[in-house]
């Protein structure tokens, strides 16, 4: 299986930037250098209670903080990467991750179509729950429901990508000779679950799910997690054998505290070895663009070398 290198596209500040060209500027280095996958993230709204993101029980982190206060600016994703998508030419295009319940099913599915069919077939849709209650609230959804309320949104999304006819039924959400064009490129777009080792992202994931983003506990160890989730795939009556799966590799800095590319893409055997296929280096990219390029050039020769080693 390809591994392939994905690095955060920056789309939210904490405050009103003069401009948000930093964004283009960003993607289209990351798409020159050689990157195989950008990723944006998705908040809709925010309430008033950003601690609840340190809650792993309600989809939280332990120890995390929301990056921003509850009037930080971010962009939604899916318009993001329709946007960058017309300035970049290989780069994949994810969503890491993106609410996707609260959207109506009908209108995700379509607007994840045309994106791909847009972009040349580039899009890869990571979703999740979230931790928020409040944006649930103002969406009008039950926050309890969450995880309900995501897996019939991507059974409306499969439905719609790969029937010709569609139909779907359920105690909230039922239709029959549904037609929606145009169709995904290759089919359907590729999903990708987050979450932890639980029962309801196994079913999740067995169901729909291309590739695994681990979240929480299970993205401190990877093999364990890794081993735990293809053994659990098994018994739900899914091959795991080409299950892509995402994982940090975590920066190595050197005795002047600067990040060591070389010694940091020495993880990246250890990981594949363990399963893991998207590689998230932990780097900060320098603002400055030309910083930014020489970086994100040494970053991707040591990547490869690694990848391929």
């Amino acid at each position: 299986m390809t591994r392939q290198l994905s690095l955060p596209l920056p789309s939210f500040t904490a405050q009103q930037p003069a401009s948000w060209d930093f964004v283009l500027d960003r993607a289209r280095l990351f798409d020159q250098a050689g990157v195989d996958r950008l990723l944006v993230s998705d908040h809709v709204v925010f309430g008033e209670h950003l601690e609840e993101y340190g809650r792993p029980e309600i989809g939280g982190q332990a120890g995390g903080k929301q990056p921003t206060g509850p009037d930080g600016h971010w962009l939604e994703p899916l318009t993001t990467l329709a946007v960058v998508a017309g300035s970049t030419q290989r780069i994949r295009l994810a969503t890491n991750i993106i609410l996707a319940a609260l959207r109506r099913p009908v209108v995700l599915a379509k607007q994840a179509a045309t994106l791909d069919v847009l972009s040349g077939g580039r899009l890869d849709l990571g979703v999740g729950v979230g931790w928020q209650k409040e944006e649930y609230d103002a969406a009008g959804l039950d926050f309890t429901a969450r995880g309900a309320l995501l897996n019939e949104t991507l059974a409306i999304c499969q439905a719609l990508w790969t029937q010709v006819r569609a139909s779907h039924k359920s105690a909230t959400l039922s239709f029959e000779g549904i037609h929606m064009m145009p169709k995904p490129v290759r089919e359907t777009v590729p999903v990708w679950v987050s979450g932890t080792v639980n029962p309801q992202v196994v079913r999740r994931l067995a169901r729909f799910g291309s590739g695994w983003i681990p979240w929480g506990d299970a993205a401190r160890d990877l093999p364990a997690s890794i081993a735990a989730m293809k053994d659990a795939l098994t018994d739900a009556g899914r091959d795991p054998s080409g299950l892509q799966v995402a994982g940090t590799v975590r920066a190595v800095r050197g005795a002047d505290g600067r990040v060591d590319i070389a010694a940091t893409m020495d993880g990246v055997p250890t990981l594949a070895a363990a399963g893991v296929t998207d590689f998230r280096p932990g780097i900060k990219i320098p603002d400055d663009p030309a910083a930014a390029e020489d970086l994100l050039d040494e970053l991707v020769v040591a990547f490869r070398t690694a990848a391929t080693g």
